[in-house]
């Protein structure tokens, strides 16, 4: 009997990181162990070490700080009050913002998923139960809400339909050479199979343009302005990475990052987890101009080659000297056979180029995308297959009243 508090403490911290990971923070198994040991070495009698020991071990990045506080809040004074937890998110004195709105709905809807106390079996009872929330009308409405509006239950369906997209790439000519049974005669080829006969018989031997998929670099902005959009494109890119060969992804805030290597791991989790090691400037501040020389100084000449294509995910607001910026992005356009610049505030449709980031950027790219649903990602991807090419999806440039000209400005 003296390890039955003990024993419920681990059983209320599996719960509790259950809350979380339902709630939307990354929480495994892992990070469960790591919790019941941290809580063995303080005093737990004290609320506040309890709350910062917790806090230290489920909380990774600053805007998981406010999830991690209501689910505390509420599972700490009754792990299994629902209606008490739910007060907690009812709109308080002054209006909320947006973000922690969604933030607020994300955690009431890990609250409705928890079940009762007197629902909770023993662990070895637990049944498997199939999730069937995502219906066809769910799925269709789906396409179209905004990664920023999306509830927990709605990501998850979203990542995995991300997982399934059809990913297929448009091959294009090379200037290397393969043999072929008809196209080009190849003089070589021809000659050196002529010597077996003693030039008697003289076959001919052909040959065409090898076609390969072009490389593909992918540019991806983490910083804080982003959010949610740049969490839902790492498992884009994820995706492309295991679907395309030569894709090659890199990810910047006040940092460069190359998280190709992490990519390739067939398993999401895998893949994000390693990643994860790499990158130090999660939700961070933005150095645009930085990171594009970064690349051009130690990747262009590495990656840049049988005319690749460039994806630029950011919204532009950048935090340097836009000189620099201009510059680098104009060698890096010269560097590529196209630049797509995919950024999520091209969902408004009242956008204008106001950031000085913004408009360093517009003069170098040769389209421009919205990306901040499915329906944007998937048009996408067929814009760079081969059903896109053939029907002209590719080739959005910005608008003309946009794009700078010599001795002119943005109107």
């Amino acid at each position: 009997m003296t390890h039955e508090p003990r024993t419920r403490l681990a059983l209320n911290l599996c719960h509790f990181g259950r809350l979380l990971r339902k709630a939307g923070l990354p929480v495994g198994p892992g990070a469960v162990l790591d919790a019941v040991r941290t809580v063995a070495a303080i005093d737990i009698h004290r609320r506040d070490d309890f709350y910062w020991a917790l806090h230290a071990v489920f909380v990774k990045r600053r805007d998981q700080h406010e999830v991690f506080h209501e689910c505390f809040q509420g599972f700490w004074r009754d792990p299994f009050a629902v209606n008490q937890a739910l007060s907690i998110l009812l709109p308080r004195n002054r209006m909320p913002r947006q973000k922690e709105k969604d933030q607020r709905r994300r955690v009431a809807e890990a609250w409705q998923a928890m079940p009762r106390q007197e629902e909770i079996r023993p662990p070895e009872e637990d049944e498997v139960q199939l999730d069937a929330v995502m219906t066809a009308a769910a799925t269709e409405r789906l396409q179209t809400i905004d990664f920023e509006q999306m509830s927990t239950a709605e990501l998850e369906a979203a990542k995995d339909a991300i997982a399934r997209m059809d990913l297929s790439t448009l091959a294009v000519a090379t200037r290397r050479y393969e043999s072929a049974p008809r196209g080009r005669i190849d003089l070589r080829a021809t000659l050196r199979t002529s010597l077996r006969s003693g030039g008697a018989d003289i076959p001919l031997r052909f040959r065409r343009r090898k076609v390969l998929p072009p490389p593909m670099v992918v540019f991806c902005d983490i910083s804080g302005s982003m959010g949610r959009y740049s969490r839902m494109l790492l498992h884009f890119m994820h995706a492309l990475t295991n679907e395309r060969s030569r894709v090659h992804s890199f990810v910047f805030g006040t940092r460069f990052t190359n998280v190709t290597r992490a990519l390739r791991h067939r398993d999401v989790d895998d893949a994000f987890a390693a990643m994860g090691a790499d990158v130090d400037d999660w939700s961070g501040g933005t150095r645009i101009g930085q990171a594009v020389r970064t690349f051009n100084l130690k990747w262009s000449r590495r990656v840049l080659g049988q005319g690749a294509v460039l994806l630029l995910i950011t919204d532009g607001l950048d935090r340097d000297d836009t000189r620099l910026l201009t510059e680098e992005m104009d060698r890096l356009h010269k560097s590529c056979r196209r630049v797509i610049w995919l950024n999520p505030l091209l969902r408004y449709d009242g956008f204008e180029p106001l950031a000085k980031g913004v408009q360093a950027i517009l003069s170098h790219v040769d389209e421009m995308r919205p990306v901040h649903n499915l329906n944007s990602l998937r048009q996408l991807a067929e814009a760079l297959g081969p059903r896109g090419r053939r029907a002209g999806a590719v080739g959005q440039a910005p608008p003309t009243a946009w794009v700078r000209t010599e001795g002119s400005a943005f109107s």
